[in-house]
């Protein structure tokens, strides 16, 4: 006697051909672990690109202590290129900073107000000498666009540690993208007021 394909288990149902389903499972799994591992290779290999190092690939990069910068400003009495010898703390940021000095003070009305607000300022980057050298060569776009964030700032804004905190991030900001409009990267990690005062 022939068996029936379709034979009963006790419970009187078809019995399940799992074996199939297995080795599809099994198959798949195997497929993905390997299309992931030659993913992977691929971008350690530098063929396929993240996009964190597609963006540092941009513009000006972010330089870290100890390592030498190819576009250093140039250090009074030196060579273009050749800064002068830093000693860099272990701790903190992973990265150099560099700061720039505006020369002169920056003066301006205040919004809606008779009161006067007059600042010294210094930009900080952590990235490549390029940012300074755009801070200079770009000094009088960003000097306006400086002196239109203090003409726009409420006499509040200008007594107070938190008022001062938001100035300082509109001025970074103003300078970024005067240097995004004209070079294409703004770089300007914090700005710094070297002197403050209020008339």
């Amino acid at each position: 006697m022939s068996k029936d394909k379709s034979e009963k288990t006790e419970g009187g149902k078809p019995a399940k051909k799992s074996k199939g389903l297995v080795l599809m499972l099994g198959g798949a799994v195997l497929l993905l672990g390997v299309g992931g591992g030659g993913a992977f290779m691929l971008m350690k290999s530098g063929v396929l690109g993240t996009a964190e190092k597609a963006h540092e690939e941009k513009g000006p990069k972010l330089v870290r202590k100890g390592d030498k910068d190819p576009y250093a400003p140039k250090q009074e009495g030196g060579k273009e290129g050749e800064a002068a010898a830093d000693v860099e703390g272990e701790g903190g940021s992973p990265y150099r900073t560099i700061y720039y000095s505006f020369s002169d003070e920056f003066t301006s009305n205040l919004r809606n107000s008779s009161g006067l607000v007059q600042v010294s300022i210094a930009a900080s980057t952590h990235r490549d000498g390029r940012v300074v050298l755009w801070l200079k060569k770009h000094e009088l776009a960003i000097r306006s666009a400086i002196l239109a964030v203090l003409a726009d700032t409420p006499e509040e804004d200008v007594t107070n540690v938190q008022g001062k905190e938001r100035l300082q991030h509109r001025i970074a900001a103003a300078i970024n993208k005067v240097l995004t409009d004209t070079e294409g990267f703004g770089g300007i990690d914090n700005v710094y007021f070297k002197s403050f005062l209020v008339q």
